[in-house]
């Protein structure tokens, strides 16, 4: 999205972290720091606000998601009320404010620090690594369904592109991406687990059941969508589809339904099931998605009850949860 983009999300990130600092440092101490641990929160919010409503556009034009863009949409009046919330006396949002900031450690590095060249030894990109191993298993899946497409390199010079020959001769290239690896997804959850308080068994059990799954179905979802937009398999309603993502050239039909449509959708099912497996192993993020959800509705939600899941004694400081008007 561009380098200040780049430099307003690592500023965002830097802020929730600094907030948790404060915020622990005068738990641990005694010390009476929740009001600038609170200030620093409350401006971390609203810069995130801002980041996602500078994605939006991204989303919507160039990555033509609508899924995404409304996502990123929806999000920044959602930043913005917690913000206000956080300020005001909900002070559990510290918990989604640590959690930010550990996504953010897991994911930027992949996302911003590029390729460089030290002593004259050049060393590849973190994403690189990631992007050649998930390459690597899609094609492996890909040669089990009985097909073979050519591996070619990237813009970027590492082998990450299969190549694929239709039967009219034409030639289709899918480009395994940093999206493809899981790791947004993995980032998300590594920072939710990280931020609750609870025994570093379970947490590791909450990673054991979400990072293998996320990595599996977001390897299959890769293969199949390279296969069928490969073989054009979805070739259904071409005006339709190209009119709705604004597109003119047919042979990305296939490769719209798949990966626009049908992954999209998928995923979000895929995460509200694992969300459900390692709320089981981790009951202590019931406070996180209570608050997620208090924000999304303006009301107080009890997931204990509703997904009849047990909740552990709550560790946060006792006014954590209060809130004032």
């Amino acid at each position: 999205m561009g380098p200040l983009s780049d430099v307003l999300v690592w500023t965002v990130v830097l802020l929730f972290a600094l907030a948790g600092a404060v915020e622990w440092y005068g738990r641990r101490n005694d010390a009476d720091l929740m009001a600038p641990a609170r200030t620093i929160a409350t401006a971390a919010w609203v810069g995130f606000g801002l980041f996602w409503l500078n994605s939006v556009p991204f989303w919507f034009f160039e990555h033509q998601s609508y899924v995404e863009a409304i996502l990123a949409a929806v999000a920044v009046p959602g930043c913005l009320y917690a913000a206000r919330e956080l300020y005001t006396g909900r002070t559990s949002l510290f918990i989604l404010s640590r959690a930010i900031a550990v996504m953010g450690f897991i994911y930027l590095p992949f996302e911003t620090i590029p390729a460089i060249t030290v002593g004259g030894l050049a060393l590849p990109a973190p994403r690189q690594y990631l992007i050649e191993i998930t390459t690597a298993i899609t094609g492996w899946l890909i040669s089990l369904a009985g097909y073979s497409p050519e591996l070619i390199e990237n813009g970027a010079g590492y082998p990450s592109t299969y190549q694929w020959v239709l039967e009219d001769g034409h030639i289709y290239n899918v480009s395994i991406v940093l999206a493809c690896t899981g790791l947004g997804s993995i980032a998300v959850f590594g920072g939710l687990i990280a931020a609750v308080r609870a025994p570093l068994s379970r947490k590791l059990r909450g990673l054991a059941v979400a990072v293998p799954i996320i990595f599996t179905l977001n390897v299959m979802r890769t293969a199949f969508i390279s296969i069928v937009s490969g073989n054009q398999l979805m070739h259904w309603f071409p005006n339709a589809i190209l009119f709705m993502f604004g597109e003119t050239n047919p042979y990305r039909v296939s490769f719209l339904i798949s990966d626009r449509i049908i992954s999209q959708v998928g995923a979000v099912i895929a995460l509200m099931a694992i969300t459900y497996l390692v709320v089981r192993e981790l009951p202590e993020l019931l406070t996180v998605l209570e608050d997620v959800l208090y924000l999304l509705t303006g009301e107080e939600h009890d997931l204990q009850e509703a997904l009849d899941l047990p909740r552990e004694p709550a560790v946060e400081q006792p006014e954590a949860a209060a809130r004032s008007d």
